[in-house]
This record gives structure tokens, C-alpha cells and sequence, in this order.
């Protein structure tokens, strides 16, 4: 019998209720599924014409189980948390004061040359297998990686006090990293896909469709485990503050967008797996939920991390707790995550 530990619901006209210890998922008369609390991690809802009771609101927020919201492009709008669920007055004190002295601009800093280390690091390793099958291809993933490495070389020598005053070169070098790792990642997608490069909100292409995607349900993750380790979501450092935008969940998010969506999504189109677009241009109902399964069954898979095996979202609630310890100053550095490939 399989154990549902996240529960995904996308189908228009689905309701979730609550019977004896079990969450339950139905359409009309049909029971679509259901997950006992006990072994419940979270739920994601996507999609619009999807209703649930109060009764079970109140039991995730008793379980812990957080309840995400989702529109069909996989941008989070709204999370569902118990009301107790705020850390010490002390850290969230210490993570605002930390924006204005150089704690605030070594977060930003390590998790920029986490999110590039990664991006190169990912395009060596897809080089790796290709030297022999593909040498074209495997000269461009190297050319590309070189240059991604050269930004990572040029934000370690930037030197600054305060983040307000170096923010934009480095966002300008993570840009330019950006570039070079998306020519990189072209090299390798089929022509099948035609892929136009990277583009944010609106794609209306199927990888670029499925990566959005596969980062609402990583934000989602990143956005528990900084509310477990109790900091505020909304006062970032690399990103800067805006009404409604949660600046440290995309902080923190940087490191991990390559392992755990990049890895995946990269790995479905070149095993020429089904990501399809309606006629909208949004991700079909079975793409997404397909995407779904397999991202969160990637943040389930283990890295290795400080000479542990961890799962990948263990190691992002790790790495929460680390920063609350480092704004905290009850440790040196913070390190964000890079992975080993």
C-alpha cells in the first residue's frame, strides 16, 4: 500500500474534507483519494474551482501539514500555516537588523555563488556524457561552464559593506551567469521543444512552462522551512523588498532552483517525456501533474550534505536553520547549499 506523503489536487470541481483521520479528496459522488494526517507532509492545490472545509484547515494546522495554493503556471498565491507558526522575537529582530551590516550582504553573496557554482557544476556534468556522443555539444557545456565560472570567480572579489551598496553588480553577475548557463542548457533540448531561451512568467513554450512550475512547488518548500526556523519570508537580502514579494524565499530558493527543478525538468526533455501545453498555453493537466511527482519525488531523493546523506528537503530546512543561526550570530558564516555532482 503506498504511503501519500504530499497530496497534489488539481482537478476543477475537486473538494477536500475531513473523515476520521483522513483527508479525503472527491468529485461528486467519486472519492478521487485519500492520505491519513499522520503521514501527510503538505498539500498542494492547484488550480481554480477547488474548494475545502474548515475542518480541514484546522487539522493540517494542528498536524503541521502546510496547505499551498497554486495557479495553473505553478505561481504560489497564497499558503496555509498554523496561526502559531512564527519564530522568536529574537531572530526576526536579528534578521532585520542584519540588512543594515555585513551579515546581510554575506547572505546575499553566498547564495548567488551557490545558485552559479550549481549552474556550472550542472552544465560539466551534462558535459561529461557527451564528450564521445556529442562532441559539439560537449564543447559548448564546457565553453559555457567556463564563462558561468568566471562570473563566480568575479562576485568572489566584490567587496562591499552593506548589501545596499554592491546589490546591483551582483545581480548584474548573476545575470550575466544566467546567460551563459541558458545558452548552455539550449545546446542539450531537443529541437522538438523549440525553445526560445528562458523566459519568466507568461512562457508559451513547454520547458520553459514546466521550469516555472517546478519553482512554485520549490518555493513552497523554501517558504515552510524559513517559517519553521522562524524568520519572516518577506525581509530578504539579495532581492529587494516589495509589497507582497516574499525576498527571502527567493533568496534562499537560488541555490536549490538547479538540483531540484533544473535536474528534473532538463532530464524529462531529453528522455523526450510528455510536456505538453493546452490551448491556453499553460501546462496540460497531465503534465502538470506529472512535473509534480516528479519534483517532489527529487526534493525525497538524497545529497550528500556537512558528511551526511540528507534528502534534499531536509538539507533546504537545514539550510534555514543555519541562516536563523547566523543572523543570530551564534555562528561565523553561512554557507549555502552546493551541490555535488
Amino acid at each position: 500500500m503506498t504511503v501519500i506523503t504530499e497530496l497534489v489536487v488539481d482537478q476543477y470541481g475537486a473538494h477536500l474534507s475531513k473523515h476520521q483521520g483522513r483527508l479525503r479528496v472527491g468529485k461528486k459522488e467519486e472519492l478521487l483519494a485519500e492520505a491519513p494526517f499522520l503521514h501527510l507532509e503538505q498539500v498542494l492545490i492547484i488550480g481554480r474551482g477547488i474548494s475545502l472545509s474548515s475542518d480541514v484547515i484546522e487539522a493540517c494546522c494542528q498536524e503541521g501539514i502546510p496547505i499551498y495554493l497554486l495557479d495553473y503556471r505553478g505561481q504560489p498565491y497564497a499558503s496555509l500555516y498554523s496561526a502559531g507558526l512564527t519564530g522568536t522575537v529574537l531572530s526576526r529582530r536579528e534578521q532585520l537588523a542584519a540588512y543594515l551590516d555585513e551579515r546581510g550582504l554575506a547572505v546575499a553573496r553566498a547564495v548567488a555563488e551557490a545558485k552559479i557554482a550549481n549552474q556550472a557544476a550542472f552544465l560539466r556534468y551534462m558535459a561529461k556524457y557527451r564528450q564521445k556522443a556529442a562532441p559539439d555539444v560537449h564543447h559548448t557545456l564546457r565553453t559555457e561552464a567556463d564563462a558561468v565560472e568566471a562570473c563566480q570567480e568575479e562576485l568572489s572579489r566584490l567587496e562591499g559593506l552593506r548589501i545596499d551598496e554592491v546589490r546591483e553588480k551582483i545581480l548584474a553577475i548573476e545575470g550575466r551567469a544566467a546567460h551563459h548557463y541558458w545558452l548552455g542548457i539550449a545546446a542539450v533540448l531537443p529541437a522538438a521543444y523549440a525553445w526560445p531561451g528562458r523566459t519568466g512568467r507568461e512562457a508559451q513554450d513547454p520547458i520553459n512552462a514546466a521550469l516555472n512550475y517546478g519553482y512554485g512547488i520549490l518555493y513552497g518548500q523554501v517558504e515552510r522551512a524559513l517559517l519553521l526556523a522562524g524568520l519572516d519570508p518577506y525581509a530578504g537580502y539579495l532581492h529587494s523588498d516589495r509589497p507582497g514579494k516574499p525576498s527571502l524565499v527567493c533568496d534562499l530558493i537560488e541555490p536549490f532552483r538547479v538540483p531540484a527543478v533544473d535536474r528534473v525538468v532538463i532530464g524529462l526533455a531529453n528522455k523526450h517525456a510528455r510536456l505538453q501545453l493546452d490551448e491556453r498555453q499553460l501546462l496540460d493537466t497531465a503534465s502538470r501533474r506529472f512535473l509534480a511527482e516528479q519534483v517532489l519525488q527529487r526534493l525525497n531523493k538524497p545529497e550528500r550534505y556537512a558528511e551526511k546523506r540528507l534528502a534534499l528537503r531536509s538539507i533546504i530546512q537545514a539550510q534555514a536553520r543555519e541562516l536563523t543561526t547566523f543572523l543570530r550570530r551564534e555562528r561565523s558564516d553561512f554557507q549555502a547549499f552546493i551541490a555535488r555532482w
